[in-house]
């Protein structure tokens, strides 16, 4: 691989990151805190939305975030070379 390879490669990786932690925090810090008020109005399995998302649903978006992440890898690898 070439160096300029490497660090498109880099760049790239860490683009999804930053975007992935944005998606997280907006979830767990917005949802959670900030509009949990408005949230608070909607219902879920018989609790407030807001507490939802402050007590599980940021967790279960983190999960998926890594499954997210893992596919960005797999296509990122293969584009730039390093799958086996």
């Amino acid at each position: 691989m070439t160096k300029s390879n490497a660090k498109a490669y880099w760049k790239e990786n860490i683009r999804y990151v930053l975007i992935l932690l944005l998606v997280w925090f907006l979830v767990s810090y917005g949802a959670g805190i900030i509009f949990k008020d408005v949230l608070n109005n909607i219902k879920l399995g018989g609790f407030k939305l807001g507490f939802w998302f402050a007590q599980q649903g940021s967790m279960y978006v983190f999960v998926i975030l890594i499954f997210v992440y893992v596919r960005l890898m797999n296509k990122l690898d293969k584009k730039y070379g390093y799958d086996e």
